[in-house]
């Protein structure tokens, strides 16, 4: 199967206008971007992160070092831990929601509280479908990837359509006349594509 080939370690995927440079793990693309940069200047570079599909943003100013020292997480050891609310330790984060009166007065009945249930009851909507919320996830990621890199092109409505109807058959037919870079990082995404995942 095609996605026990994929890295462990999450992949960022560089582009020179329609052509894929590299797509690899954060460190090994910030070097292969850096390195064309130097020596093929700037000639509209573009890096996505693949777990979103989102373009990621990076400065490649300055020696490989300095960009590898800004991009890349500090060690833990050497800056100390903000802290706020929740248990930072423990890696949660307080954030705010909304919700209507009845579902506070329910989800305080519960056992362990509001945060306790919220968490219970997301772990367990993500036990249900492992697979649809993987495919869900591809989706969004290959859907935000198509509306850089192929909003303008002909077929971009219909293979939109497609994408999000889960039909690789007419997503493919739709893309046939892209650049085969995008098509194929389109794919890439999707992997396994949706008439496989079943």
């Amino acid at each position: 199967m095609t996605s026990e080939l994929k890295p462990a370690e999450p992949t960022y995927t560089t582009f020179v206008g329609p052509l894929r440079l590299v797509t690899a793990p954060l460190t090994v693309m910030l070097r292969r971007t850096k390195l064309h940069l130097e020596s093929k200047g700037d000639q509209g570079v573009i890096v996505f992160a693949d777990a979103t599909g989102r373009h990621a943003d990076f400065d490649f100013a300055g020696t490989l070092e300095q960009v590898l020292e800004r991009a890349l997480p500090p060690e833990k050891s050497v800056l100390p831990q903000p802290v706020g609310p929740g248990r930072p330790k423990l890696g949660v984060v307080s954030r705010e929601i909304s919700l209507l009166p009845r579902h506070w007065q329910w989800l305080e009945t519960q056992r362990g509280g509001a945060s306790a249930s919220l968490r219970r009851l997301i772990d367990e909507a993500r036990r249900a479908d492992p697979a649809g919320e993987r495919r869900r996830l591809a989706t969004e990621a290959a859907g935000r990837f198509m509306t850089v890199m192929a909003g303008d092109l002909p077929g971009y409505e219909e293979a939109t359509r497609a994408l999000y109807a889960h039909d690789t058959a007419r997503l493919q037919n739709q893309m046939a006349g892209w650049p085969e870079a995008v098509q194929s990082h389109i794919l890439y995404l999707l992997d396994p594509p949706f008439s496989s995942q079943g």
